[in-house]
């Protein structure tokens, strides 16, 4: 019996880095095992704001591959201001205070002339290509992945014009995600997404989610069938010599502007002034990119001496942090919006065997999985003695050479395990 092919339609793909290339790069790995052959339509020159050479080594070499050209604004925008265009297209928005004339005006235009994002423009050719390859080939069902939203709209066009099957794929929220706010958008502006956004859930066949938040979310703007697969770990060849002879404390991947933990900067800098054994001890390490805001607010809290800015690195280089690191750091911003975030490095976090912490709104997805898994603790913004008595566990613990982590039930987070149930969903169309 021959495989059912399926046309995955991803902007993210090696040698883009982070997270959201992952996801489907597993999935394309493992789908055949599941008696589905992937063919993977991506762009042929983006514009990604993180590059590692690294993962184009996991793409699985009997994989079809197609590509088309992509014109994209932060090309152009690179003239005005390279700094500006790099920080704003990998996510790092700065404060309104502080923002400049430039980066108040990247955000407007690209708020209220790129809808629903800067890759619109690969829309219509995307769409012309594809109808021509999907009747020629047979193809009977599409996956969509986003962001960028474009891809979603490429999936309504080819849904309106083909008799196909149609899975969305939301790694993130749509109107709701934080920096959708930051875009300056007008009241049109706002409402087109939101009627786009509608389009996309309403046609879709299969909406598929990563988080238990944005499935919520969803049930309430379409009735059509919605599951969660998250994120997930896989199997790595990754090997260290021990832990780090320091007491690291090491976040993985980007801290955004509005990703700044005050009350961890003020616990440690307590610790530090308090505790000469731990003042000696402890270092921080940030892995990826981090906002000057987040790095103002760093030393202004005494601990200039004690932080390690490493910036972005290769995935496995990255694993090696997390597998030297004595504690693993995990932050998103307090607020109802990012309740639905699953950051794909908590997935790689629960198979280091590192304690971690994680600090976030009440309630979120991110504490129901850390609790459930037994790999950590979870807080919220306003529980500083109780974060600082953690540390303080942590800390000697690990002065006793007995800080570990006993995790449980992670098998359902595997991504061959997930990549059996996005088939399930493939085969009941």
């Amino acid at each position: 019996m021959n495989p059912e092919k399926v046309l995955i339609i991803t902007y993210y793909w090696p040698p883009a880095g982070g997270p959201g290339v992952q996801r489907w790069l597993k999935f394309v790995k493992y789908l055949p095992e599941f008696g589905i052959e992937p063919i993977v339509y991506c762009p042929e020159n983006p514009n990604y704001p993180i590059v590692d050479e690294s993962l184009v080594n996991e793409i699985p070499k009997d994989i079809t591959i197609l590509k088309q050209p992509i014109k994209e604004p932060y090309q152009i925008a690179g003239f005005l201001s390279k700094k500006s265009s790099k920080k704003i297209s990998s996510g790092v928005i700065p404060k309104p205070k502080k923002q400049s004339l430039i980066e108040r005006l990247m955000l407007f235009v690209r708020g209220n002339f790129f809808i629903p994002d800067a890759r619109k423009h690969w829309i219509k050719p995307s769409v012309e290509f594809l109808s021509n390859y999907i009747k020629k080939h047979k193809i009977e069902t599409i996956i969509t992945t986003g962001p960028p939203h474009s891809l979603h709209v490429i999936g309504l066009q080819l849904k309106q014009k083909l008799d196909i099957k149609w899975i969305a794929d939301f790694r993130d929220p749509w109107t709701t995600i934080g920096y959708h706010k930051a875009l300056k958008l007008s009241k049109s502006s706002e409402q087109k997404h939101i009627r786009l956004e509608s389009e996309v859930l309403n046609t879709a066949d299969y909406i598929v989610v990563t988080s238990n938040h944005t499935k919520n979310e969803f049930a309430t703007k379409t009735k059509q069938p919605i599951t969660v697969i998250t994120n997930g770990f896989d199997n790595h060849s990754v090997r260290v010599e021990g832990k780090d002879k320091k007491f690291t404390l090491a976040h993985i991947g980007s801290l955004l502007s509005e990703r700044n933990p005050k009350v961890l900067w003020d616990v440690l800098s307590e610790l530090i002034s308090k505790n000469k054994a731990f003042s000696k001890a402890f270092q921080l390490n940030l892995i990826g990119v981090v906002s000057d805001d987040v790095l103002e607010s760093i030393h202004s809290s005494g601990l200039k001496n004690h932080v390690n800015v490493i910036g972005y690195v290769s995935h496995d280089e990255a694993i090696k942090y997390q597998m030297q690191s004595r504690l693993l750091l995990l932050i998103e911003i307090n607020s109802e919006d990012t309740k639905a975030i699953i950051p794909g490095k908590l997935f790689e976090y629960l198979i280091s065997e590192t304690p971690i912490i994680a600090i976030g709104p009440e309630d979120s997805d991110v504490q129901d999985i850390i609790t459930n898994t037994n790999t950590g603790v979870y807080f919220n913004y306003r529980q500083k003695e109780k974060l600082k008595t953690q540390i303080v566990s942590f800390f000697e613990a690990y002065l006793n050479d007995s800080l570990t982590v006993h995790a449980i039930g992670l098998q359902p987070y595997s991504r061959k395990a997930l990549t059996k149930r996005l088939s399930e969903v493939i085969k009941t169309l």
